[in-house]
């Protein structure tokens, strides 16, 4: 196809192609070419040319270039969307609307096997939610995070993947031959990358289908050797276990208070611990720090190293994390 082009030098190519971006002249749809010691850059307007290189435009024959179509390009709008794996999440109360984000999904050219809406909030004690299958069959996926995979169905397990840099942060922490106990594991995206690090890893969770995946996913990223997955209740293993973590995982943010007496069980003479809540804007930090230190009592130095917040997770209320050591005293 032919179409007005800027002809200029190679060298000159790139600062070129960045003037006439700037000027909203540059073709995105069209491919740029070289030939020779001259380059040729496709341009939408000439009035949007800036003015010492309007003498250089020349019409000329150039590929259109291959775009991948995305859901928006479909729509006319950009819908929110999440992606897990090879599913889309949609989150849509009205029907209609998540029907047609569902097939311009399918029809463009994001990578997808499954269209879902969420159908529920979180509920129950095993923290899963109900899903209204839109396109495609099931909610099973295998979902990559840092190197790393993870087999789930979301039907059946809590699993978010916007806490992928939370958990990382955490991760890139762990030294090898550490002792750690992931008091509310899932399917073990702490606990096996930790694993991969070289540490011991203590894995338990109430839900029974999230351990059966935590072992497969143990598997999968060869580290079943040294991710130990326990089914239930994490504060009947701390028993087990006691004395013995030099870092603790509690990602359970509407009630890990709950498990501070489990958590201090669990912990050796010196030990991390990654603690997850839910708090008020006001202050989001210190009823944590208030509950750490009164389930420590005088048997633990409780220094606290880092108060994050993770994300907002409703109005005025933040999900925060506070990595806390505590120094058997």
């Amino acid at each position: 196809m032919s179409v007005p082009c800027v002809a200029v030098a190679r060298e000159r190519g790139e600062h070129v192609r960045e003037q006439l971006a700037d000027r909203d002249a540059l073709d995105g749809d069209h491919e740029i070419t070289v030939d020779g010691d001259t380059i040729y850059i496709p341009v939408t307007d000439a009035k949007r040319v800036p003015d010492g290189l309007r003498d250089r435009i020349e019409t000329r024959d150039v590929a259109e270039r291959d775009r991948q179509k995305t859901p928006a390009d479909i729509l006319g709008f950009e819908p929110s969307v999440e992606r897990l794996g090879d599913i889309v999440i949609v989150d849509e109360d009205d029907a209609d609307r998540a029907a047609a984000i569902a097939d311009a999904v399918m029809a463009s050219d994001l990578p997808c096997e499954t269209v879902l809406n969420r159908a529920s909030p979180i509920e129950g004690e095993l923290r899963v939610r109900r899903w209204d299958v839109l396109a495609g069959d099931g909610t099973e996926t295998v979902h990559r995070e840092y190197g790393h995979e993870f087999a789930l169905d979301v039907a059946e397990v809590y699993f978010s993947p916007r806490l992928a840099t939370e958990r990382h942060r955490v991760v890139t922490q762990v030294g090898a031959d550490e002792t750690i106990v992931d008091m509310f594991a899932g399917v073990g995206p702490y606990a096996v990358p930790m694993g991969s690090r070289g540490a011991d890893v203590v894995a338990c969770d109430l839900n029974e289908t999230a351990i059966e995946y935590l072992r497969e996913n143990a598997e999968r990223n060869g580290v079943a050797d040294r991710v130990t997955a326990v089914a239930g209740d994490v504060r009947e293993a701390a028993t087990a276990y006691a004395d013995t973590a030099d870092r603790l995982v509690m990602n359970l943010p509407h009630s890990a208070d709950e498990f501070l007496d489990a958590a201090i069980a669990l912990a050796g003479d010196d030990c991390v611990l990654h603690y997850y809540d839910i708090q008020h804007e006001d202050d989001p930090f210190g009823p944590g720090t208030d509950a750490i230190r009164a389930a420590a009592g005088d048997e633990y130095a409780v220094d606290v190293d880092t108060e994050r917040v993770v994300r907002s997770y409703a109005p005025h209320e933040y999900n925060v994390c506070l990595d806390v050591r505590l120094t058997r005293t």
